[in-house]
Formats: C-alpha cells, sequence, structure tokens
C-alpha cells in the first residue's frame, strides 16, 4: 500500500468532481477519482473546516462510530475495476481491525474528517496514477525549465495547477480501465 494525501476537489468534465489524492513519497503520482456531487460538498466543506450546523452523513459515522467506542484506523483504496473504484474503512475495535467496504468518496470524506491515514493499492496506482514528479513550467528567464513539484513557489503551484486542471478537463474515463 502507498501513502497518498488528498490534493483537493476539482470541478471538471462536465461539472463532474474529481477528487486527487497524491503519493507522498517516491514518484508522487497523482490518482483523479470520479466522485458525486454531495461527496465533493463533504470532503470541501471538511478541508475547509467548515461546521455545519447539523451533522453531515460523514459526521453521522463518525459520531457513531465514537459512540460505540471504535474509530477509524485509516482508509484504503484497494482497487479499480471497470473504472469503478472500490476502498474500506478500517475500524479499529477492541477485538481487533474491521474493514468494511465503501465508496472511495466516502472513505476519503471520513478521513479528512478523522485526519485518518489514506493507503492505495500500488496496482491502482499503476493502472489509474498520473506521473506527477516534474513538470515543464514556463518563466520569463528561460524557455523551459523541469521543475519538481516539492520545490514550486506559490505562483509556481497556481500555473501547476491550473495545467493539471487543463489535464483532467480532456480526461476520459476510459483512461482508468485496465
Amino acid at each position: 500500500m502507498i501513502d497518498v494525501e488528498l490534493l483537493g476537489v476539482h470541478q471538471v468534465i462536465q461539472n463532474a468532481p474529481v477528487i486527487v489524492l497524491r503519493e507522498r513519497d517516491g514518484l508522487r503520482r497523482l490518482l483523479p477519482i470520479y466522485i458525486g456531487d454531495p461527496e465533493a460538498r463533504s470532503i470541501q466543506l471538511a478541508v475547509e473546516g467548515v461546521e455545519p450546523q447539523r451533522p453531515l452523513t460523514h459526521d453521522l459515522i463518525l459520531d457513531l462510530l465514537g459512540a460505540l467506542g471504535t474509530d477509524i484506523d485509516e482508509v484504503l483504496i484497494t482497487d479499480v475495476v471497470d473504472g469503478v473504484f472500490h476502498a474500506q474503512l478500517v475500524v479499529r475495535t477492541r477485538s481487533g481491525a474491521v474493514n468494511v467496504s465503501c465508496r472511495p468518496s466516502d472513505a476519503v470524506a471520513v478521513a479528512v474528517r478523522c485526519g485518518a491515514r489514506i493507503r492505495c493499492a500500488e496496482s491502482v496506482m499503476d493502472i489509474a496514477g498520473r506521473e506527477a514528479t516534474s513538470m515543464s513550467i514556463q518563466d520569463d528567464d528561460s524557455d523551459s525549465d523541469d521543475l519538481d513539484v516539492d520545490d514550486l513557489s506559490e505562483g509556481d503551484e497556481s500555473e501547476l495547477l491550473g495545467e493539471f486542471r487543463d489535464f483532467i478537463e480532456n480526461i476520459n474515463p476510459d483512461d482508468f480501465k485496465p
């Protein structure tokens, strides 16, 4: 399993929301996953630290688990079959860990709320991941430079996100099929 982090939620093709996960180490590949509007809103609210007046479904899940004396250990993106991603919540109980099947969007929404680690199967990243170790960025002083993602300034990062958004807008869901 590969440790990944949430880069953000973006509206792309025909207003279809996509979450973008990035490898924390190694190649730092990107993993875009299309999700539903309600899950996108839920994740974005959690990322922004917005407390809703009433609990959302993902808040309810965590409240219920807490009331039962359990919590989320980690979330796993486990498989991609015919372009459909699969995930699991790893729930820590008194008697051990229990894996609960769920959608990646729900897994990420829960993870963002409770600070759980997000991990992805190597096979999923191999099938659906996109290389992101460096990009060509134009600047005023040179024709083209390869810059490491970690070395980007805030302005460069904004430009990189713009280029990534262009990439996402031209993605075809069939690109994720083996």
